[in-house]
C-alpha cells in the first residue's frame, strides 16, 4: 500500500525524534495522558523551548514511552476530543497568545496509533496559554517568570531573528525543493559550475542559507531562498505580495494606469527579465535606456 507524502514525512520525523536519548526542552513524549489544560501549557512551553534552541518546531508525541522510547500506541484521538462543548483544537487556539500554529497528525507505526503534535516555535514574543508563559527546564514544565535568565535570553533571540532566516516552505523532499527553486539561475549568477548530482546542488544552496535541513531529515526553504530564487513567489505563503510590480502611468500624476505587470520570479533570478520588460515599455530613446 502506498504512503502519502505527509505520512512518509511524519514517520521519518518520528524516527529522528526517537534518536534523542531523553526528552528535550522542545520534545515531549506521552503514552495516553491528554488533559486539554496540560496540552495548552505544553504548547506554550515547547514553543518557547524551540525558540531558545533555534528550532523551527517543537513536538509532543503520544503513544511513546518517555523513558525507553518504545512505541506503545495511544488511545488519544485529538479530532474527537472536546473541552466542554468545544473541539480541542479550537479551544486551544482561542487561549493561546499569539495564536501560534500547531497541528495534530495521526500515523500508524507497527499497527499502533501514534499522535504527533507539531508546534511552531515562538516568534517575536513568548507563547502564552491562558495569559501565562511556560518553559521547559530539563524535562519539567515551569512558568517562564520563575526563570528570568531564560526569559531574557528568549527576548534577545526574538530581537535577532532576521526576515531572511524565517521559513517560507517546509517539509519538502529533495525533488520538490528543486522544483520550487530556480537553482540553474543561482549557479549561473554566481558563475559556478552546476554540480552533477542532486546532493551537490542542495549542499550549495544550504551553504548560502537558501535552504535548511529540518528535524525530519527533509528540507525547508528560507525566505532568503524564496525571495531571491523562487520560480513562482505565489507558491510561498506570505511572499506572493512581495513580488515585484511594474506600473506604467499615463502621466507623472499617477492617476491613470496604462498597464501593470506583476512578476512571478524571485528578485535575483527574475532581474534580467524585469530589465528587459522595462526597456520594452520605455520611450524609444537610446539615452534613457543606457542610463537605466
Amino acid at each position: 500500500m502506498s504512503i502519502d507524502r505527509d505520512t512518509r514525512y511524519y514517520l521519518g520525523l518520528l524516527r529522528e525524534l526517537l534518536k534523542y536519548p531523553n526528552e528535550t526542552e522542545w520534545i515531549e513524549f506521552k503514552h495516553n495522558k491528554a488533559i486539554p489544560e496540560e496540552i495548552g501549557e505544553y504548547i506554550s512551553a515547547l514553543s518557547n523551548g524551540a525558540a531558545l534552541h533555534g528550532k523551527n518546531s517543537a513536538y509532543m508525541v503520544w503513544g511513546i514511552d518517555d523513558t525507553s522510547h518504545e512505541v506503545l500506541g495511544t488511545t488519544f484521538q485529538p479530532a474527537s476530543t472536546k473541552e466542554g462543548n468545544e473541539e480541542l483544537e479550537n479551544w486551544l487556539l482561542r487561549l493561546l497568545d499569539p495564536k501560534v500554529e500547531f497541528h495534530f497528525h495521526t500515523i500508524e507505526v507497527n499497527e499502533k496509533r501514534v499522535v504527533v503534535l507539531e508546534i511552531s516555535a515562538a516568534f517575536r514574543h513568548p507563547t502564552r496559554f491562558k495569559q501565562t508563559e511556560y518553559i521547559r527546564v530539563g524535562s519539567y514544565k515551569k512558568k517562564l517568570k520563575e526563570y528570568p535568565e531564560k526569559e531574557r535570553k528568549l527576548w534577545r533571540i526574538f530581537d535577532n531573528i532576521p526576515f531572511e532566516k524565517q521559513i517560507a516552505a517546509e517539509q519538502l523532499e529533495e525533488s520538490y525543493v528543486l522544483e520550487l527553486i530556480d537553482y540553474p539561475a543561482y549557479f549561473d549568477l554566481l558563475k559556478k559550475p552546476l554540480p552533477e548530482g542532486r546532493s551537490g546542488i542542495l549542499e550549495a544552496l544550504r551553504s548560502d542559507g537558501l535552504i535548511v535541513k529540518n528535524d525530519g531529515g527533509q528540507w525547508n526553504i528560507t525566505n532568503l531562498g524564496a525571495i531571491l530564487f523562487a520560480k513562482d513567489l505565489s507558491q510561498f505563503k506570505g511572499l506572493g505580495r512581495k513580488a515585484i510590480r511594474v506600473i506604467q502611468y499615463e502621466s507623472t500624476n499617477k492617476i491613470k494606469t496604462v498597464r501593470e505587470q506583476v512578476g512571478k520570479k524571485g528578485y535575483a533570478c527574475g532581474f534580467e527579465g524585469l530589465i528587459s520588460y522595462i526597456n520594452s515599455i520605455l520611450p524609444t530613446n537610446e539615452v534613457i535606456k543606457q542610463a537605466f
